[in-house]
């Protein structure tokens, strides 16, 4: 069902914080700006900016929510009798290759130069990781322990981060994966 209007407006009042956010960012420094600014130039109130993120790091990453549904997703909407592995390297794929578009490069020149962004970035990837664990122990197809489920749920977020960085991310996301698949299976009822 298409959302309604005041949906529609909700998403779009979003996104224009968190552009006129980025675009503030880039232009000055994440450090040189304050969340009044973003406001002020978003046309928004401070109170609307907080309703929409919960902090000034979140604003940089705006996507957060959709990138955790996503990897949950990979596993809770799979075909019947998909292997989980495949199907979490699909998506990984998918969200490594959007990370390492060119306009994607001064965004994290952005946060890898803030500790601040830094540090939001890891406990982002750990709620990620404990997100997508719950999602593989919840599937009763595959029967694992909860430290196996934990373990691969954060193998498969670092594979994002390590793929990220790497000089050919396509192809460190299918070496990374290959070591989880072998993984996945060492840990077989």
């Amino acid at each position: 069902m298409p959302p309604g209007r005041r949906e529609r407006k909700k998403a779009a009042t979003r996104q224009k914080i968190a552009d006129t956010a980025l675009r503030l960012f880039l232009e000055r420094g994440y450090d040189a700006v304050g969340i009044r600014e973003v406001a002020a130039e978003a046309d928004v109130a401070v109170t609307t900016l907080f309703s929409h993120f919960a902090s000034k790091e979140a604003l940089v990453f705006e996507q957060d929510q959709d990138f955790e549904q996503r990897l949950m997703r990979a596993v809770t909407d799979r075909a019947p009798h998909e292997p989980l592995i495949p199907a979490l390297r699909r998506e990984v794929h998918a969200l490594v290759r959007h990370c390492t578009a060119d306009s994607a490069a001064p965004i994290w020149r952005m946060i890898d130069e803030s500790p601040a962004l830094r540090e939001y970035e890891e406990s982002m990837r750990l709620r990620h990781a404990e997100s997508l664990a719950t999602a593989i122990a919840a599937d009763p197809d595959l029967s694992r322990s909860t430290t196996a489920c934990r373990t691969i749920a954060r193998f498969a977020i670092d594979a994002y981060s390590l793929a990220r960085e790497a000089a050919d991310p396509d192809a460190a996301v299918d070496e990374i994966f290959r070591m989880i698949e072998a993984a996945w299976e060492a840990t077989s009822p």
